[in-house]
């Protein structure tokens, strides 16, 4: 297989974009744009571990298979959609989908492990996708009315055939006479998926295997069973595919081995509507467990910015301020717990309630406020992430910080001096 370099996505605007390059080139990193996608790149010369670079600790690249970043981009939902992640974690899709709907639009993802339910959400806050809530849940399991969602991912379970180069005994781990209980479970969840879409709504299924029993055979037996009809895709530029193993298949794309990235699988369903006609959306009667806030006039926000936020609300919970975005709190049913993006942490109670925002809650960093520090070079970045402080002028409250404008994170300010955040 062909993934003989390293690729990852810049998590910026494009506006923003050169900043974030900028960043890495000046830690000596290069390399070049990818075509399927403006903000995915190809690594030429790595000085030391990528992973380490300022742009990743701050969370502005997430490192990612090339291959792994075309289910999101073939399910191309629009600006403002709501999506339901069903197999979500790590979260690599889950947060370039919520880069795709943008503020207004709004991600959905469920994780089963709770493990993996913790990366999933370290992911998102990193990130900054705070259009986005999450629960452990197993997707078969989602209480989410019929003909419900527009859009749905389903990148499921499976063998892993496709990622043997990285993964050099998956072919032991899960040889072909073990994947009978996949293949069972990949099918129970195009099932689910089929049933909670709406009319004309679409489903992007993919696998990072070259399986034809969890591939072509998949896709021929949801045609049969399942009120869905394949829609075709094109072909991303930058990759080779090839040939579908079963006739009847066009449109689906199977990453071919001699192209660059993992070997990938993908196939678009779009459901024909039958039994779903007028579906009427469900209005939810709940109470949430946690307290409503008036955030916007709460002692700590003054030097934030508030009206970045995406429609919904701010709630505390033991402690901690979590956004809800408005299309959770009226499309999840009371009956399934999930959580919010973490934005911070309050103190105190009542009028004596003070918010101090978490160090990632880059969606709240506002350049006007006069408490920020944007920085030209490198040096400070070096102090602070070896755990160094730096001086600034005493007063209350957080500092944001900047790199010629690019949010970075929030600061903690004690006295004069500033300080990485812990979380």
């Amino acid at each position: 297989m062909a993934n003989d370099f390293r690729t990852f996505r810049l998590v910026c605007s494009e506006e923003e974009a050169p900043i974030v390059e900028r960043l890495l080139k000046a830690q000596g990193f290069a390399f070049e744009p990818e075509p399927f996608y403006p903000l995915a790149r190809r690594l030429t010369a790595e000085p030391f571990p990528l992973g380490e670079s300022f742009a990743a600790r701050f969370g502005r690249i997430y490192i990612q298979d090339r291959s792994s970043m075309l289910p999101p981009l073939m399910l191309a939902p629009p600006e403002g959609a709501s999506v339901l992640d069903m197999c979500s974690a790590p979260g690599s899709k889950t947060s370039l989908l919520s880069r795709l709907v943008g503020p207004r639009g709004f991600v959905f993802a469920s994780e089963p492990s709770a493990d993996r339910l913790g990366t999933l959400r370290a992911n998102l806050r990193r990130t900054g996708s705070v259009n986005t809530a999450t629960a452990k849940a197993k997707a078969q399991d989602l209480p989410f009315p019929d003909c419900s969602w527009d859009y749905i991912q389903l990148d499921p379970p499976c063998s892993g055939w496709g990622t043997v180069d990285k993964n050099p005994k998956v072919m032991e781990v899960w040889s072909e006479s073990k994947t009978g209980p996949l293949v069972a479970l990949q099918r129970t969840l195009l099932e689910k998926a089929a049933d909670m879409l709406a009319p004309e709504g679409v489903v992007l299924y993919s696998t990072c295997t070259t399986n034809v029993k969890e591939n072509e055979e998949q896709v021929a037996w949801a045609l049969e069973h399942l009120d869905l009809e394949l829609e075709p895709l094109d072909e991303p530029e930058g990759f080779v595919f090839g040939e579908p193993l079963l006739s009847g298949m066009a449109g689906v794309l199977r990453v071919a081995e001699d192209s660059a990235g993992q070997g990938f699988f993908l196939a678009r369903f779009r459901k024909k509507g039958a039994g779903c006609a007028n579906p009427e959306k469900e209005v939810q009667e709940r109470s949430l467990p946690g307290t409503p806030l008036n955030f916007s006039r709460m002692a700590g926000t003054e030097g934030c910015a508030v009206d970045r936020l995406p429609p919904g609300e701010v709630y505390e919970f033991g402690g901690k301020a979590f956004f809800l975005h408005e299309e959770a709190l009226e499309r999840v049913p009371a009956g399934l717990r999930w959580q919010g993006h973490n934005i911070g942490k309050i103190s105190g109670r009542g009028k004596n309630a003070v918010f101090r925002p978490s160090s990632m809650a880059r969606v709240l960093l506002n350049r006007k406020n006069q408490d920020v520090l944007d920085l030209e070079d490198l040096g400070p970045l070096e102090k602070l992430l070896s755990g160094q402080s730096l001086s600034f002028h005493p007063g209350k409250g957080s500092v944001g910080l900047f790199y010629e404008g690019l949010p970075l994170c929030w600061l903690s300010r004690k006295g004069r001096r500033l300080l990485m955040a812990t979380k």
